[in-house]
């Protein structure tokens, strides 16, 4: 990649951090206009954009407020890239995919959807804080294939296998194929739940998607 190519993709990581959702869109048209791959973007970009957003949260750099306008500006410039993407248009998996109940975190949420959903995926986001009973209505509801839960809180992380747990005591886990993810989430987690499976980041999640769909 060329140096100016560099210097848009660091100057789109350093709009989305610092809240700037006006320069986030600006410079993502500049990439797109630049050539510069979108997903390769996405796939970059908003992931270490994520990372330092994060970081900037648990040592109280960052609060509430940071994290709503920095996740508005990572949107707005995802949405423009998702636009130039070509779909897939022969998968036609269903994923429903949340932050869990008395979660507020939609960061990492938001970019595995947008990647997903450049992959082919049909996504609905059911958003942030999000009660398991819902979550398992909506996925039936649509005929979801997959189930995704992002806890970015280890007191949040239980929810997710009270998902797993509702959807045993229902009689349907069979039905959805159920992926976590999240900050503090790790394998052996996923696999102490009964989860099908485990994302470390947004790249491996979308890789964990594609493997259980069997596109990979």
């Amino acid at each position: 990649m060329t140096n100016e190519g560099e210097k848009l993709l660091k100057e789109l990581k350093d709009a989305i951090v610092s809240c700037q959702e006006d320069e986030a869109k600006v410079k993502a048209q500049e990439i797109l206009k630049a050539g510069i791959d979108p997903i390769f973007t996405l796939q970059t970009v908003m992931t270490e954009s994520a990372r330092i957003i994060g970081e900037k949260f648990d040592n109280g750099e960052y609060f509430l407020p940071h994290l709503v306008m920095a996740g508005d500006a990572m949107m707005a410039a995802s949405a423009i890239l998702e636009k130039a993407i070509p779909k897939e248009s022969n998968i036609k998996k269903v994923v429903v995919i949340a932050t869990v109940e008395a979660d507020m975190h939609s960061v990492g949420k938001n970019i595995v959807g947008m990647m997903l959903k450049a992959s082919g995926f049909e996504v609905y986001d059911l958003g942030v804080d999000v009660k398991s009973s819902e979550i398992i209505r909506r996925a039936q509801e649509l005929n979801a294939d997959f189930i995704a839960l992002s806890s970015l809180l280890t007191t949040t992380m239980p929810y997710q296998r009270e998902v797993i747990d509702e959807l045993k005591a229902y009689g349907i886990r069979d039905r959805f194929k159920v992926v976590v993810g999240g900050g503090p989430v790790r394998k052996d987690w996923a696999d102490k739940i009964g989860a099908d499976g485990y994302g470390k980041d947004a790249i491996e999640a979308v890789k964990v998607f594609k493997q259980l769909a069997g596109m990979e």
